[in-house]
């Protein structure tokens, strides 16, 4: 932005009460429950709009992208029906990004919100996401831009450092429960070794919750690894070897992000490299890991019978799988994320401007969390890995604590009869 234009922005927008429009978008990559968030925002902006707080509702497309694009819904008037069907719906509705926004791109996204008189803004995703909009928050400070920012939690992966859990993940690890019960059954009925390769790039909390799908003692997965656990392939083949003495078949539940001691995933080693804007090397598009560990068994442990399946994208939009839990909770965290500003907005002592909502678990027996509205830098950026308790000793497996972690978040599994 030139100096004339910012001189421009510091002169007609002063207070947050000036502009008193919002802008909500989703960031990163889908989930189940991420329409939930965008209509508990819209739920709570609605109720300010009534009480004259807050103007438009306006949903960027594709994130950031659509900001700098100038591409928007109005979703201020968004019919019921809609919102209803929305809550159901999986994926990104108003679209995703994985944009990063620099110096220059925030200079264009303040012309646009001052063009619009926008004063607060609300970014659902991951921890990228949350990055991304602590660049919006800090660059409009710089600017003296009045915006108040947002980051609503979500990922499937689970490793926020600011929550307990995350919005989205409960949902997916629903996916990856019924599959696994679903792979065992056919594992049990043909006998030999299935390899499934499920999410998770540097945290094993979506390939851990497969530990769910064990609904009697000789159920798969019979072997989980993390990327939290070096991955050794001599282990690995002994491990196989144990467990078909055991049991006559395995079923193997492997993250995507698993790696060696030399800390590189070794999915990224077999892949393109191909990176995104923050980063990250893409590895949940290939089949690459998977059909790797086959080969490694046929030829090192002589394993006739070898299925390798890559859950990769399915994991994340599925319709129908959402828990109730994983769905309250999601609209929670927009909900609150849209109170929380507006309370920055008017100068609520205490309130955060540059904020994310945190997921905080309460203790006790009875399942219940609180919302809190954090500093956005601990949602940013960084995650958190599975924790060294929920790991079992010999590394291949989870605890009876992981599993008392995440049965409260999923839904009554289905009862089925096995005869063998």
């Amino acid at each position: 932005m030139s100096k004339i234009v910012s001189k421009s922005v510091k002169k007609t927008a002063k207070s947050a009460q000036e502009c008193i429009n919002m802008v909500i978008a989703q960031s990163g990559g889908p989930s189940m429950v991420i329409n939930d968030s965008l209509c508990g925002a819209l739920m709570a902006g609605r109720s300010a709009r009534k009480a004259g707080k807050i103007g438009k509702i306006l949903g960027a497309k594709h994130g950031v992208e659509g900001i700098l694009k100038g591409d928007y819904i109005d979703l201020t008037e968004l019919k019921d029906k809609a919102i209803k069907r929305l809550l159901a719906t999986p994926s990104s509705a108003l679209g995703s990004c994985r944009h990063k926004p620099d110096a220059k791109d925030c200079r264009k996204i303040f012309e646009e919100f001052r063009r619009l008189k926008v004063g607060f803004f609300f970014y659902i995703g991951g921890n990228d996401s949350a990055d991304a909009a602590r660049i919006v928050a800090e660059e409009a400070e710089k600017e003296n831009y009045p915006l108040v920012v947002y980051h609503i939690p979500k990922t499937i992966d689970n490793d926020l450092r600011s929550c307990d859990h995350t919005p989205g993940y409960a949902s997916a690890a629903n996916f990856v429960i019924r599959a696994l019960i679903g792979d065992d059954l056919d594992n049990r009925a043909l006998g030999g070794v299935k390899i499934d390769v499920i999410m998770g790039r540097d945290a094993g909390f979506l390939t851990a919750s497969s530990a769910l799908a064990r609904v009697r003692p000789d159920c798969g997965p019979h072997l989980i690894y993390l990327p939290e656990v070096p991955f050794s392939e001599e282990k690995f083949v002994k491990d196989v070897k144990a467990v078909l003495k055991k049991y006559n078949r395995c079923v193997v539940a492997v993250s995507e992000g698993i790696r060696g001691k030399d800390g590189v995933p070794i999915g990224a080693k077999l892949g393109t490299g191909e990176k995104d804007s923050h980063g990250n090397v893409q590895m949940s598009g290939s089949g690459a890991l998977g059909d790797h560990l086959a080969r490694v068994l046929k030829e090192k442990a002589a394993v006739k019978r070898v299925r390798a399946d890559t859950f990769g994208y399915l994991q994340r939009s599925f319709p129908s799988l959402q828990t109730s839990q994983d769905m309250a909770e999601a609209a929670g965290v927009g909900f609150f994320a849209v109170n929380y500003a507006l309370a920055a907005a008017a100068g609520v002592k205490g309130s955060i401007k540059k904020g994310t909502v945190g997921i905080l678990r309460k203790k006790g027996k009875t399942y219940k969390v609180d919302y809190k509205a954090l500093p956005i830098q601990d949602a940013a950026k960084e995650t958190r890995a599975f924790p060294k308790e929920f790991i079992a000793k010999g590394g291949n497996d989870v605890t009876k604590a992981f599993v008392d972690y995440l049965k409260p978040l999923i839904d009554d599994l289905p009862e089925i009869e096995i005869l063998l």
